[in-house]
């Protein structure tokens, strides 16, 4: 397709946070290469505000899950007359959305690559991927729509000036100044570090650098919560249950953000605040965090799974609480 045919974009990732994240170098090469043209980008309503927060978006178009949901985006969809729709999600039905929205040109994976493989049929370009890290394949796709291939992936998410000066005041009520960000939660329970060594691990950074916690308890994550208390005793993190906007300032004025392969650890990563991640099942070579983070991930027979198995992992409980102390401590000490 020729640039110069090119005047107006959707995208299509509808969900969820981590992959969100990783779909913004796409949408930044987009944004350098056609920057006249028209971007707009369909999402679940529940991640609407998010990407309220990245440049380079002219619209962002929600999408309800309701079937009046669906029509009312499909509508509007329909309206836009965009010339190319990218579908990053490969699923069924991103790639219907793709088709019903009457885009003359309709790009997405190959059946090799997709989550479904049937989606293909949906597509009038059918892409075979390349890269490891989902933030490469998402390029992949990008580049076929006729963007430049960037010299580095940008992520392209604003911080809400807003919302840092209400958690600075928050956090100033309670003596706090620095602090570290520890998030529990993650999509399933294999994915996930027990909630009790993140509170020893509160407990040791408290007592050895004197900085408190912040803890990022997800919508549904709040059994989490008791466990870590407990075992932080004296250090007393702060419970925090934010926003979207208000977990992206939480993020950018962490000092270190402890965390699983999970959104929160993505959108730490890509503002460019320190990070450790935690890996278990899933595999940091296509997920970890970008640009850059410490990844912790221990040998082990386990195999490699995106399976949501709602269990711990043996990968996971092998780490220690003086394992990721160390990595943290040491990546405090990377200069920024």
């Amino acid at each position: 397709m020729s640039d110069k045919e090119t005047r107006s974009f959707l995208l299509v990732r509808l969900g969820s946070l981590g992959d969100l994240v990783h779909t913004l170098p796409a949408l930044a090469a987009l944004r350098d290469t056609f920057p006249n043209a028209r971007i707009d980008w369909v999402v679940e309503r529940k991640w609407a505000q998010f990407l309220e927060l990245v440049a380079g978006i002219d619209v962002v178009i929600p999408l309800d899950r309701s079937i009046a949901g669906h029509l009312a985006c499909i509508r509007r969809l329909r309206s836009e007359r965009c010339d190319c729709v990218i579908d990053f999600q490969g699923l069924y039905k991103s790639a219907v959305l793709a088709w019903l929205s009457g885009a003359r040109c309709r790009i997405g994976s190959d059946r090799r690559a997709a989550r479904e493989p049937g989606a293909a049929w949906f597509y009038t370009e059918r892409v075979e991927l390349t890269g490891r890290h989902i933030a490469e394949t998402n390029l992949s796709l990008a580049l076929r729509a006729g963007a430049e291939r960037p010299a580095a992936m940008r992520f392209p998410l604003r911080v809400p000036d807003d919302e840092v000066v209400r958690l600075r005041a928050r956090l100033n009520s309670e003596g706090v100044k620095d602090y570290v960000v520890m998030s529990p939660g993650a999509g399933w329970r294999a994915k996930c570090w027990p909630p009790e060594r993140y509170g020893e691990l509160c407990s040791e950074v408290a007592r050895r650098h004197g900085l408190r916690a912040v803890v990022n308890i997800g919508p549904g994550e709040e059994s989490l919560a008791p466990g870590l208390l407990r075992a932080a005793g004296s250090a007393k993190p702060i419970i925090l249950t934010p926003t979207l906007r208000e977990l992206v300032a939480i993020l950018a004025q962490a000092r270190i953000v402890v965390a699983a392969d999970s959104g929160p650890l993505h959108v730490a990563a890509a503002l460019g605040t320190h990070v450790v991640a935690l890996f278990g099942p899933t595999d940091p070579a296509r997920n970890g965090p970008l640009p850059r983070g410490t990844v912790l991930r221990n040998a082990s027979s386990e195999g490699t799974s995106h399976k949501r198995v709602a269990a711990y992992s043996q990968r996971m409980l092998s780490l220690t609480v003086d394992q990721v102390l160390a990595a943290a401590e040491l990546e405090m000490s990377v200069k920024a």
